[in-house]
This record gives C-alpha cells, structure tokens and sequence, in this order.
C-alpha cells in the first residue's frame, strides 16, 4: 500500500474512489450532434486508462433547449443520449475509474439565436457581458418546466451507467437565483437567502427524488462571487452549510469568483503568469467549516500542489482538469515513480480560449489530446530501427526528436543556436510567460533520457546532413520575422522579434503595427511602453490580437491599459519614409476613403514569419519522397509511403513554420504527426 497521500482511496457514500485526483467537469467540445460519440469516448477513457480515480463529462450538458450550448456541449434533454452515454460509463469502468456528468441549465450564460432561437431565460433582465443575451425575466412555469428537466435529465444519466451528476451552479441558472446581483425576484424565489437558495433545493430534491439515494449528487458553485452585491466569503460559508444541512447531496466542490465578463473567468480559472492554486485555501476553509466531503480545482498544475492539498487536508479529492489535457496519464506516472516524465501543464489555456472561440479543445503541446482516434498518447516502437536527422530545435524540431526516439530510431539533432526553444525561447522572456519553456524542456529531459543526439552551434548544410546516411530528413528549421508588407518604408522598420529579444532599444512613440494578430505583437507592445514610452497598437482587423483569444488577452490588458497604450482597430500601415529624426506613417482603411500621416520615433511591424526553407530545396531533389506529404495518409494518422525518386536516398519532410507561419500547437501537430509512423 503506498503512503502516498494522492494515492490513498477515498469513500464517497456508497461510491469507493481508487485515489484522490479526479478530472473535473469540462467540455471539450467534442460531441457530435449533441452525443457523446467516438471522439469524446476515446478522450473520456484516456484519462480512465492513465489512472484518475473519477472523470466527469460535460461542462455542462444541457437540460433544457432553452438553454442552448454557445459552444459545442452535450445535450442531456434527448433521449437518444442515453445509449451514447451507456457506451462511454461501460469503457470508463473497465478501466476502473468512476465517471460523472455535469448537468446545467445556462440561464443568461448564452443566446438566444443559438439552437431552437428561444428566449434566454434568468431571474431578472440583466444582460451577461460574455454572452450579450438579454434575459426574459423568468415565470413561475418556466421555473417547474426547468425542475422537471433536471429531474429528467440526471434519469437519463443515471440509466446511462453514469456514478453520479454534478449540477453546475457558479455563473449559471442556479447561481443567478443564489447571487443577489441577478436575482431581481419577489418571493419565494427572491430576496432573502432562503428564497435565493429555493430553486436549487427543489431542483436538487426533484432529482434525489427521481435517481434514489444510491446515486452520487453534487454541486458546484461558488463560495465567494468576488463581486460588489454578490454572494460574499461569509454568506458563501452559509450557503455551504445550508447544501451540506440539506441531506441532498454528497459533496460540495467549490470555486471562487464570477465568469460573466473574461477577466472574471480568468480570475477565477487561471492561466500562466498567475498564481497557482489560488482558492484552494477558501475550500479548505469551506471543508474546515462543513467537515463534508469537498473537491476543488483551479490551476492545479502539478503534483506537488495536488499532493499539498491532500496532505494538508485541505479537500477531499483534487482536481487536475487542464493537467490531464496535457498528460491523461499523470496517476500511472505517479504509481510507477516516474513523476519526472510527466509532461508539465503550461498554463497557455489554449484548450479553453479555442472552445471559447467555437473550436475544439486542444493543448498547446499534447497533440494527442482530443485526437486519440488517431493520434497515441504512447508511441509504439518501430519494427525497424533507422536513422533519423532533424534541423532544428523549436518546438516541431524538438516533438518530431521525441517522437522518432520513442520509437527507437538512431536520432540526431542539428541546432545552430547554443540551446534548444527556437520561438518559444523569446516568447519566454516575458515573465509573465516564462513557463512556455518547460515545452521546451521536457523535451530535451525525454531527449536526453532516450538517447538522442544534439549538435548545437552547427549551421546545418546539405553536405553535412547527406554525410550521415540518413533514412530519414525532417527539416525543422522555422522561419524569421516577415516586415516586408508596406509598399515602401520597409527598410525603416523593426520587427516584433527584434524588440522582444533585446536586439533594438524600444522607441519613445511607437507604433506597432500588428497584422498577424498573435502574441508576439502583444508582447512586443508591453515591452516599449513598459519603458514610459507612447504606444500605438494598430490592426487592419475589426478585433485586435485574434489569436491571444479571450482569457489570454486579459493579463495583457491589465498592463497595457494601466500603461495608456492606445488600441486602433481597422486601419492599415501602408508607407512608411523618414522626416528628419521621424518616421512618418501613411495609414489607409481597407474600408476605404481614409487617408492619413502619423508621425513616430519607431515602427515595429508584426506579421508573422518567412519560412527558413533553403536546406530544404536543396535535399528536396535528393530525397525519395521529394518532399512531397500525403495528406490522405497524414490525416489519418498512416505512414508516409510515398515515393517519386527511386534514386532518393531518404525521406524528406519539413514540419512547423518551416513550411509557413502558424502557432506552437501546429508545429508539435506536425511533429507528433509525421514521426509516429516512421
């Protein structure tokens, strides 16, 4: 039996959990028509496989179709669910973890021209900033429509083998009876707390009533809206003993915080740069208070914090939710003593900001994650042993090493700098986003520990790749700042790179002028006007920074803002010439009829990057394949075959921005992609 705290079994009720690391309710977007279907299934026993003691689906499945998923969700109101979900509890307790679903009705937290177009319903008529729906203020018979919808969907989960359901209260339908900063109602279901508090007892007791005591019902709210007239720490405090009072439910699992506006998920769902764990210490309290069964996560990114918040008795069960997007076998890892493997959550939120955006939930360095259909989590080793030669060391150069090393090939890595990172080294020097690194540096650990070999300070010629004999070619090589985009002036500006990396000394007025809207401009930006200079951020888009996504352009915000940075969105840079000791900016509109000069000190330009791709050209003639993909066979995760050179000496590929300019995910996508087949 080992004595480690995580790994103890915990007795929820009738329920025995197999240790005390649970993945929280989330939705990854992946349902198809509403249903639970292969890509879900695979993704949900991942998880269950790697060793989790409990897995919840949905955040959240819908009850009603009044209140219409904004992004793609489960939809717990139709009966055709049940047979979907029956499939995926079966495969989950073969692995031997218990599995629950989260059941919500979103109130004001969507819209209305989603799903069935019905009105957004909410007890009182205020708008929710995220959403932008305004609210019809809800009727008594919505009310018992609503009960009778939870009550019938947590019967079909219950007959769909699921251990339990878990109602999502904080910034949803339940919370905005509870909150009196959205409960505009008269009696019974408004005004004071007991009235505040009654829609979710009798949705609570309609589903008790419903599913029978041997059946696992918990909540999900909020203990503390952080909110001017909302619920408070001392009210939040009553409220968890009034649910544990109640004899309704079996646990609470509690968070801190509002999510009606981003910075308020972001507050309350942290990403990289902000403290870890930053609510633990309420639930504790909240533990202390009820001595009830308590589960919490919030930016619980490593086992060390987990296994802090275990010993220390502060909750029952932790939550590692983004973790397990990124490794689904962290509890394996940790049962086998291989915590040093496990492959480190970064904090980059890139699987929460994409299903914000009507994406599917990706992680920014597990490619696998929300692929297992296609992609492995383990990589298989080859039946043949061959020699593989990379160039380059950002993050496909690097997953591409990882991979074909896994796989037991002979694996050399060219580098022309003095370490490993390419891009994500510079985006590293912001403080705020030091932790990208770590992509970086598990995988030189997992390269070292498999043997690979690296060749640092070498400027990668032909020559001196043909010279080893390769079976195989992955040209990872990345590509440099593209600034040639004005029609005249391009030789007066800087690039993004150049004002992050230190190379040029930030300006006193500067414009930056951001067409590829991503983090580089961003950073670049908070750089010079964190000098005092006057900063001038401007986008042809209607938006700016697109690609920073919601929650990760909040932490920006809050510096550029208290910096005085200026923000203009739907402009174009198309000139640029040098007035003296100025440079004198031409601006145009895509919308047409503007015409104006601005004057600057500086001008920093960024759009994206050029492919680094002349190595490329030059062994493409050699090679067997002559560069060429098949994207058949790529998409569905085969081995490349193709052969065009029957004199070609190796297969030749190019992966990440060595073939054009995307993002950090696309480059290890790429990697993971063309060597798991080698």
């Amino acid at each position: 039996m080992s004595i480690d705290p995580l790994l103890q079994p915990f007795q929820l009720k009738h329920l025995t959990l197999r240790n005390r690391i649970i993945v929280t309710s989330h939705e990854p977007a992946y349902p198809e028509d509403g249903m639970p279907k292969d890509r879900y299934l695979r993704y949900t026993v991942e998880r269950a496989k790697g060793g989790v003691a409990l897995t919840m689906t949905a955040g959240s499945a819908a009850v009603s179709k009044d209140s219409p998923p904004v992004f793609n969700n489960l939809l717990a109101y139709k009966d055709e669910i049940v047979p979907w979900v029956k499939r995926m509890t079966d495969a989950v307790h073969a692995e031997g973890a218990a599995i629950m679903i989260q059941l919500t009705h979103l109130g004001r937290r969507t819209r209305w021209d989603k799903g069935d177009w019905l009105p957004v319903v909410a007890p009182s008529h205020h708008r929710e900033a995220a959403h932008r729906a305004f609210p019809k203020k809800i009727e008594d018979w919505d009310i018992e429509r609503i009960i009778k919808d939870f009550a019938d969907a947590a019967e079909r989960m219950k007959a769909g083998g699921m251990d339990g359901v878990e109602l999502e209260a904080y910034g949803h339908l339940i919370d905005q009876f509870i909150s009196p900063v959205t409960n505009e109602l008269d009696g019974p279901y408004g005004g004071s707390l007991d009235n505040r508090m009654r829609f979710a007892f009798d949705v609570l007791g309609a589903i008790r009533k419903r599913v029978g005591s041997d059946f696992i019902l918990g909540l999900r709210y909020t203990a503390d809206e952080r909110l001017h007239g909302g619920t408070d720490r001392a009210e939040g405090l009553e409220i968890s003993r009034r649910l544990k009072e109640s004899g309704l439910i079996d646990y609470l699992n509690v968070v801190r915080g509002h999510i009606d506006t981003d910075p308020g998920l972001t507050d309350l769902i942290p990403i990289q740069g902000m403290a870890s764990a930053p609510h633990l210490e309420l639930a504790g309290e909240i533990r202390a208070a009820t001595n009830f069964p308590t589960f919490h996560a919030a930016r619980i990114p490593d086992v060390a914090t987990a296994r802090h918040a275990i010993a220390s008795g502060l909750v029952d069960m932790i939550g590692m939710t983004r973790a397990h997007m990124t490794d689904p076998h962290i509890v394996r890892k940790i049962m086998e003593k291989r915590e040093e493997q496990i492959r480190p959550c970064v904090g980059a939120n890139y699987c929460l900001d994409r299903i914000y955006q009507g994406g599917l939930a990706f992680c920014i360095h597990n490619a696998a994650t929300g692929r297992e259909e296609t992609m492995p989590h383990q990589i298989p080793k080859a039946e043949i042993r061959k020699k593989v030669v990379i160039v380059g060391t950002g993050p496909a150069g690097m997953e591409a090493a990882r991979v074909c090393a896994e796989r037991g090939h002979e694996v050399i890595v060219f580098e022309a700098a003095d370490k490993p990172g390419g891009q994500i080294r510079l985006t590293a020097q912001s403080p705020r986003r030091k932790e990208m690194i770590s992509i970086i540096d598990w995988r030189m650990a997992e390269c070292e520990r498999l043997g690979v070999t690296f060749r640092f300070n070498t400027w990668a010629e032909a020559e001196i790749i043909t010279a080893e004999n390769p079976d195989v070619v992955i040209i990872a090589t990345g590509g440099l700042p593209h600034t040639e985009v004005l029609a005249s002036g391009n030789d007066l500006v800087v690039s993004s790179w150049d004002i992050i990396s230190g190379d040029v000394k930030p300006g006193t007025n500067v414009l930056v002028y951001d067409d590829a809207g991503d983090n580089a401009g961003l950073q670049a930006a908070e750089i010079i006007a964190a000098t005092g200079a006057k900063v001038e951020i401007m986008t042809p888009d209607r938006s700016f920074a697109p690609e920073v996504m919601a929650m990760n352009l909040v932490p920006y915000m809050r510096s550029l803002q208290k910096l005085d940075t200026v923000f203009t969105v739907t402009y174009r840079l198309e000139a640029v010439e040098k007035a003296g000791n100025a440079l004198v900016a031409t601006v145009g509109s895509d919308y047409g009829g503007v015409a104006k000069r601005q004057s600057f000190d500086q001008i920093v330009v960024n759009h994206g990057t050029i492919p680094l791709d002349d190595l490329y050209f030059e062994l493409k003639p050699l090679s067997s394949n002559l560069g060429e993909v098949s994207y058949e066979q790529l998409i569905e995760g085969e081995a490349q075959t193709v052969l065009r050179n029957q004199s070609g000496a190796f297969q030749l590929f190019r992966i990440g921005d060595a073939v054009a300019s995307r993002n950090t995910h696309a480059a290890i996508y790429d990697g993971l992609r063309i060597s798991k087949d080698i």
